[in-house]
């Protein structure tokens, strides 16, 4: 599978970490950065490439990476038709997959150990989407409101 990844600084180890065992896995990875430590870089110049990057490649999926793992997430969501999960333990990455057909993981490096970071972005890249007609409905939902920032009706209380 290809794989983009991106970060910023409080996580630059955890993506090299995260490069190589994806690699060994047999994953084709493009790492967007950053490629040196810089204490004072910024999450968006990396997050929003390969946030970008998946969009543009549907059948890719992508990691994102810094010390909480939340403007990452807030970042990776701003790029047209993109669904990042933060995700903090195995069953959060599957059903991120399997309910929401996220395509990008969020991760904070400063609060997940690396072995943990591995087995989440693993059990994410193994997982499908389930198709579900209640997910697809409710994933319809958001991108009509995406689209023309009409909220979706309330149920009828008949």
């Amino acid at each position: 599978m290809r794989v983009h990844i991106g970060g910023d600084h409080a996580a630059y180890e955890l993506l090299g970490e995260l490069v190589g065992f994806l690699t060994a896995e047999g994953h084709e990875v493009t790492n967007h950065g950053p490629l040196e430590y810089d204490a004072l870089d910024d999450y968006p110049v990396y997050v929003l490439r390969a946030a970008q990057a998946v969009a543009a490649d549907p059948d890719s999926l992508g990691v994102v990476l810094g010390g909480s793992g939340n403007g990452e997430q807030l970042a990776a969501n701003k790029v047209a038709g993109i669904r990042a999960a933060l995700c903090y333990n195995e069953q959060l990455a599957q059903l991120a997959r399997e309910h929401n057909n996220a395509q990008v993981i969020s991760i904070g490096a400063r609060m997940t150990a690396v072995d943990e970071a591995k087995a989440m972005v693993a059990t994410f890249l193994a997982t499908p989407f389930s198709n579900d007609p209640r997910h697809v409905r409710r994933l319809e939902m958001v991108a009509a409101y995406e689209r023309d920032g009409v909220l979706p009706p309330l149920p009828s209380s008949d």
